[in-house]
């Protein structure tokens, strides 16, 4: 008997290693070595052999398993290739694998192939501007092909945006991989509420959503939608209220049924008793409530009301979906967010990339009907050209012009400025004379003779423009403008300045601009980059604002502006400078001042102020004498000056008479730094975040004097 349980227990554990064995998945290719070994190449794009994750110039590579995988942005997306595996067998009712990059069927996609036809086929996730690079998984059902034999090939044909494809962990088995029921899903309604809201999931796959009112769609979009109430990271929303009544569609290309439901009007956005309280938020220097930034776009003054548009993707953390954001303020410190004014794919044909605004006071585009100016904002309709939008009620709303693009070039975000003619100035035409100047377009420009270059057009009328001359040289978000010598209206220069915050002065005649000293200079520093100045403003002031490139982790917004800064021309011993200061309305937001009596500097000693906040706007003069280096402690956060090198932290700078002059402005994600009244413009991270007890003046070595120090913490822009 007891042999008998025995062998019978022996048939049970040879039948379950059996059925085990007939379970076990097929390893086709795990890419773990460092060629591909039997896989055989064509092309550029598959590189010496598998990649190491992300490769240089790419977004963060995720979701692939061990070290390796197949990466085929082998220097970028220009390279095409193929990569072929040897024959297989039929042995498991499904292939599955990790798929991500370009989604563009036939180009960037993993084939199989029985007797060199494609049976089964897959893409990556991406075909629009934003995304992520992170793999899914994906399966094809191949149980009508056992016992066949095979091939797995690997294209990419592509060479434009996502063009390229990322696979792993390629294996057959008998069970296909767990996968959310995405599907395309549409809900019809009537617009009864103020906003449509949409649940974001940061990081998760790139779907459409597609808003359509009265039939015509007005918002298209990539987003990352979340695929359940417990998955979402935060809430995006789209502006319906000017709809109501009226019948409209939501659309999602995929979708789960429940992160589905959760797009729905709201009368208020998910999350929006925290806007402007979170962790990260910058408490003076504006940020959009939700989604990310980039560069201030459309920047001008129009009755009252200073308007900075921006570059925004409202429905991402990440860039992408470049649409025009709106706020407005009138006294350049508190800022109101407005409604979404320019949009990608509805309004525009492509993207809706940088560009400036005028105000058309002359009405010589003839867009004016009522008692308004006509507010014109110039921009890049990415795939079109340069395009033109106006409205007649204050930028609340805008017609696209019909004869877009009005510059059709390879290049982009124009600026436009009115140039008035003196008595020294040549006529473009009779009706330009008759108007008293004409319009100029600046913008960057690929040229073959002049290669990267800021182009310069003109016109009389908005609409049509005629190519002057170039300046070779420049790079993105190019602009012009005039400004006069230490405060001399009769002694002025003008000033071409790129995103790069590079800058040459020299003169304009209204066609061509000619640097007078050779290179470029520079006063801004750090992560301040694609700025713009307003258009338009009271007084013949000069005010400029600056995308700075700050991540915001963790928070429903991400990047954020500078404090906006008044420039002006100074003669110094190297030549004419401009000068960067924070403008002087800082001033009503300072409450509590601390300072310090002057006093000498060792290096044993330090000069402290008690404080208590985040927000500061400091204030301190040192006379060098003997030190090495004069500086500010600011809750961990050093602001120091070094004397050898002639350097405000990093920045180069010379002392004026002995000294070094800082104005620094504190905020919770972010510190700006005014160097000598304006030599020197830095903004920056702040390295240790939260509260600032103290701010202490410190001298490496001796002879070092503090000649000044106030402290005035702030109050928030955003005090409710």
């Amino acid at each position: 008997m007891q042999i008998l349980r025995q062998c019978a227990a022996v048939m049970i554990l040879l039948t379950a290693l059996s059925i085990a064995s007939a379970d076990d998945d097929i390893l086709i290719g795990d890419f773990e070595s460092e060629t591909y070994g039997p896989w055989k190449v064509t092309g550029e794009a598959f590189g010496p052999g598998p990649a190491q994750g992300t490769l240089p110039g790419q977004m963060a590579v995720s979701g692939f398993q061990g070290k390796r995988l197949v990466n085929t942005f082998f220097q970028g997306d220009r390279t095409t290739g193929t990569l072929t595996s040897p024959p297989l067998k039929i042995e498991r009712d499904y292939i599955n694998f990790l798929i991500g990059g370009g989604g563009h069927e036939g180009t960037t996609c993993v084939n199989l192939l029985l007797d060199g036809v494609v049976v089964r086929t897959a893409t990556g996730p991406n075909s629009r501007p934003g995304g992520s690079e992170e793999l899914e998984p994906r399966f094809w059902e191949v149980s009508q092909l056992l016992g066949k034999t095979v091939t797995i090939r690997v294209v990419d044909e592509a060479t434009g945006g996502w063009g390229h494809v990322n696979v792993d962990q390629i294996v057959q088995s008998d069970t296909k991989p767990e996968m959310p029921d995405l599907q395309p899903r549409v809900r019809e309604f009537t617009v009864s509420n103020k906003y449509l809201v949409v649940p974001i999931k940061n990081g998760t796959k790139n779907c459409e959503i597609v808003l359509e009112v009265d039939g015509t769609p007005v918002r298209r979009y990539g987003t990352e939608l979340a695929t359940t109430a417990d998955s979402v990271d935060w809430y995006a929303f789209f502006t319906i209220a000017s709809y109501k009544g009226k019948p409209a569609k939501v659309t999602v290309d995929r979708a789960t049924e429940e992160g589905f439901a959760l797009i729905r009007q709201a009368g208020e956005i998910p999350g929006s008793a925290s806007f402007y309280t979170e962790e990260l938020r910058p408490q003076f220097h504006f940020s959009q409530k939700v989604g990310w930034n980039n560069d201030p776009n459309g920047m001008v003054y129009l009755d009252g009301e200073w308007h900075l548009f921006f570059q925004h993707n409202p429905v991402g953390w990440k860039w992408g979906n470049m649409t025009w954001g709106h706020a407005v303020s009138n006294d350049l410190v508190h800022w109101e967010q407005l409604p979404d004014a320019l949009f990608p794919g509805t309004m525009a044909r492509g993207a809706c990339f940088s560009g400036g605004a005028t105000v058309d006071k002359k009405n010589t585009a003839g867009w004016k009907t009522g008692e308004n100016d006509v507010l014109v904002a110039f921009l890049t309709d990415t795939g079109a050209g340069e395009a033109v939008a106006y409205s007649d009620d204050n930028g609340r709303s805008f017609t696209w012009y019909e004869g877009n693009p009005v510059v059709k070039h390879r290049g982009r975000d124009p600026k436009v400025i009115w140039y008035a003619y003196d008595t020294n100035d040549k006529q473009l035409n009779d009706v330009a004379r008759e108007l008293g100047g004409h319009w100029v377009m600046i913008v960057y420009d690929e040229h073959a003779e002049f290669e990267r270059n800021a182009a310069f057009y003109t016109s009389t009328n908005l609409k049509e423009w005629i190519e002057q001359s170039h300046l070779p040289g420049y790079f993105e978000c190019t602009e012009l403008f005039e400004l006069p010598v230490d405060g001399d209206a009769s002694d002025t220069r003008w000033v071409v300045f790129a995103a790069d915050a590079r800058y040459a002065v020299g003169s304009f005649d209204g066609r061509t601009f000619k640097p007078e000293h050779e290179g470029k200079h520079q006063v801004h520093h750090g992560s301040y980059y694609a700025s713009q100045t307003f258009d338009n403003a009271p007084d013949g002031r000069k005010i400029q604002i600056g995308w700075a490139r700050l991540n915001m982790p963790g928070m429903p917004f991400n990047q954020a502006f500078s404090f906006p800064h008044e420039l002006t021309l100074r003669k110094t011993g190297d030549g004419v400078r401009m000068f960067v200061r924070p403008i002087e309305e800082i001033e009503m937001l300072h409450k509590t001042k601390h300072s310090a009596k002057p006093r000498e500097l060792t290096a044993g000693s330090k000069v402290t102020l008690d404080v208590s906040g985040q927000l500061f706007d400091i204030r301190a003069t040192f006379e060098l004498g003997d030190a090495k280096q004069v500086g500010l402690d600011i809750g961990g956060n050093v602001v120091a000056y070094d004397t050898a090198g002639q350097k405000l932290n990093g920045a180069a700078m010379k002392p004026m008479n002995g000294r070094v002059a800082m104005q620094i402005l504190v905020d919770r994600p972010m510190i700006e730094i005014c160097g000598n009244n304006g030599a020197v413009f830095i903004t920056t991270g702040r390295e240790r975040k939260g509260k600032v007890a103290t701010v202490k003046a410190f001298a490496d070595g001796d002879g070092a004097k503090l000649i000044s120090l106030e402290v005035y913490e702030l109050e928030s822009i955003w005090k409710k």
